[in-house]
């Protein structure tokens, strides 16, 4: 038998080789394509072949280098793929693979918090659209047009209909929902709202705000101050409040409403501006014109309304510096919060 049919009959050797043993497979692969392999060999012998058997020679060497080659991949990428199945169905003992555990937005936190803060004592939650007419945001509210106090809330409107715009408060809900519920009513907003402001580290044109409601015979403004009273010894742990009194379109009387922070830190002197207090708020009863644009009796019927920054509230109770960050879906900024409620 001469050199070619020696190494035609290895190549049909190589073929038929199989095996699913590690062991087996790295001894083969020595045996042919090691250092001291037989393709070496077979190289070393090609200056002694007959000018006429170089060519063929030459070609059933590459032959049997490519197949030996090829055999060992197979042989490899098989059994790792048994390996992997068997690692990863075979034993149930192992532990689970870690389930990624997601984060709630800093957003979502607070605004769940509120809520669940104002249900205990009886408020439901409403909803509704962030793209509104000119009636339930603005007219409903005892700010008809040319009403010089539109001007508090730079707009964004929609340029094909003058009358549709994105909601500036969510007071826009707490109209739909007095036109479509009969007092007693008890519920809160929360929701996206859109002013047309310039963008910065505390300030954004979209932001997010909980306002609520509460109508009912005999409603009065020592209600609205034990409401309020209650949220923030539940929301913040601070029991000392202060009411200054401001304007707001649709109550009357109103107020802003401001928590006595503190200054233990040197962040709350920054946060306060040396005072200790911090406005949280602004709310009043609501203005006999609102509650006759909705359709109820103010002769019989009164009511208070509150209106608070999810923002603004994020911001001060987990010490985030940049309003922006609630906004830009960094996961790095998101994932600081794994461990929030």
């Amino acid at each position: 038998m001469n050199m070619i049919d020696t190494i035609k009959k290895h190549i049909a050797e190589v073929e038929a080789f199989a095996t699913t043993k590690t062991e087996e497979i790295e001894q083969f692969r020595i045996k042919y394509l090691g250092k001291k392999g037989l393709l070496n060999e077979f190289f070393a012998e090609f200056k002694s072949v007959p000018n006429g058997q170089k060519k063929e020679f030459g070609q059933v060497v590459n032959q049997l280098k490519n197949a030996a080659q090829d055999k060992v991949n197979a042989l490899k990428a098989k059994l790792e793929a048994s390996e992997e199945s068997k690692g990863s169905y075979g034993d149930l003992s192992r532990p689970g693979a870690p389930i990624a555990l997601g984060a709630r937005h800093p957003i979502s936190i607070v605004k769940n918090k509120i809520i669940d803060i104002f249900s205990r004592i009886g408020f439901n939650v409403s909803e509704g659209p962030e793209i509104e007419d000119d009636w339930h945001n603005f007219t409903a509210l005892n700010l008809p047009e040319y009403h010089p106090a539109r001007d508090m809330q730079d707009t964004f409107f929609i340029q094909t209909d003058p009358d549709i715009l994105l909601r500036t408060h969510t007071s826009s809900v707490q109209v739909r929902y007095m036109e479509n519920n009969k007092p007693p009513i008890r519920t809160i907003s929360p929701g996206r709202v859109y002013r047309n402001e310039a963008i910065s580290a505390r300030s954004h044109c979209f932001f997010h705000q909980v306002e609520g409601l509460y109508v009912d015979k005999g409603v009065s403004f020592a209600d609205l101050k034990q409401t309020l009273q209650y949220f923030t010894t539940e929301m913040f742990g601070k029991s000392k409040i202060r009411l200054r009194p401001s304007y707001f379109p649709f109550t009357e009387p109103s107020a802003e409403v401001d928590v006595y922070w503190g200054l233990e830190t040197e962040t709350d002197y920054k946060m306060t501006k040396g005072t200790g207090w911090l406005e949280i708020m602004g709310c009043g009863m609501v203005d006999p014109n609102v509650l006759e644009n909705c359709g109820i009796d103010s002769s019989e019927y009164s009511g208070f309304a509150f209106g608070m920054g999810i923002d603004r509230i994020a911001l001060l109770l987990h010490q985030i510096p940049d309003i922006r960050m609630f906004s830009e879906n960094d996961i790095r900024f998101l994932d600081q919060f794994k461990s929030a409620d």
